[in-house]
């Protein structure tokens, strides 16, 4: 047990490929199968692929390398310094759940806790606010972010009982590239779309209407949380739509920021030459969502296509990423806090 144990320590973390983690949704479709390369389970709809999942119930186990069967969740315990650097021991968890999600149907009308709403959020979890890359947009595609401007829990209540709540919901359809980010306390549905997902670790969702869906899997409605839902809601928050993004480099990458909040950071970087990617003591994810390459570390070569996810340590510091041909990826890390 001592010499695997030392065997252990002495290991040397890499850039680390991690297994998607697909799960049934009865709004979900089939396209996660033509944006992963691992085969989509059965013939239902599936509607999330986890990519980078520190939860117990699902937890993402590391593809290949010396680590490989090692979940993200053994990995921070057994090397803090080495995975999150300067933002060591902030952490009991990984702190973000990566997804795509393809949602073929409408995902049912919610919103989430804010970190500062404690009484509805249970112990070990946090509030969720997440933002979304669209990838696909479908002919119904619609994204609803927000409350229009004359509605009040009254209005909204009543909408319920008349089963009218998307006259309640700001809404916009999205086209592919389109980033939004959705604050704790937002109202939100999306239909007709395949987006890339970041969001607080977190599983806490309070659904406010669900369409009048029949779980098929179930054949019965799923349940809501009227009441904590509406709890939740910011109500001052307005009409949400895309972000504006910014460009923070151009060549050899172009490479816009289009999140920058307390939870999370992320950047879109597209390329045809090599480029960097990571920084120095900083913790870096990359999302493939277009293309493939090559990431080089220690004069090894870690592919990258699309669909892959790919983790940084932050021992490991920053990379070149060789693309063959076009790559686009989307590149997350961790703020530094004040």
């Amino acid at each position: 047990m001592t010499t695997k144990s030392h065997a252990v320590d002495q290991i040397s973390l890499y850039p680390l490929r991690f297994e998607p983690i697909y799960q049934y949704r009865l709004w979900g479709g089939r396209r996660l199968a033509d944006l992963l390369t691992a085969p989509l389970p059965g013939d239902g709809p599936i509607g999330e692929a986890w990519l980078l999942s520190d939860r117990k119930d699902h937890p993402s186990l590391v593809a290949d390398g010396p680590l490989k069967g090692r979940s993200i969740g053994q990995l921070l315990h057994q090397w803090p310094e080495q995975l999150l650097g300067k933002l060591a021991g902030r952490f009991h968890r990984f702190p973000l759940l990566l997804k795509f999600l393809d949602v073929r149907g409408t995902l049912s009308v919610q919103v989430h806790p804010s970190d500062q709403q404690t009484r509805y959020i249970p112990a070990g979890e946090t509030g969720k606010t997440e933002a979304w890359v669209v990838l696909e947009a479908g002919a119904k595609s619609r994204i609803y972010a927000g409350l229009k401007p004359d509605a009040t829990a009254d209005i909204l209540r009543q909408a319920l009982a008349s089963r009218t709540v998307a006259d309640q919901l700001a809404s916009f359809t999205p086209k592919a590239g389109d980033g939004i980010l959705i604050p704790a306390g937002t109202v939100h549905s999306l239909s007709d779309v395949l987006v890339f997902e970041v969001q607080e670790n977190s599983d806490v969702t309070f659904r406010l209407y669900d369409w009048d869906h029949v779980d098929a899997a179930t054949g019965l409605p799923r349940a809501l949380q009227v009441e904590p839902a509406m709890a939740c809601i910011d109500f001052k928050q307005g009409k949400i739509g895309p972000v504006v993004t910014m460009v923070d480099e151009e060549k050899p990458v172009l490479r816009e920021r289009l999140f920058d909040c307390e939870h999370f950071e992320l950047w879109r970087l597209r390329a045809e030459s090599p480029f960097c990617v990571g920084a120095e003591r900083t913790l870096c994810v990359l999302v493939c969502t277009d293309g493939e390459g090559q990431v080089e570390h220690h004069d090894t070569n870690y592919a990258i296509r699309k669909g892959d996810v790919l983790l940084l340590p932050a021992v490991v510091g920053t990379c070149l990423c060789r693309p063959h041909g076009a790559i686009t990826l989307l590149e997350i890390s961790l703020p530094e806090g004040p």
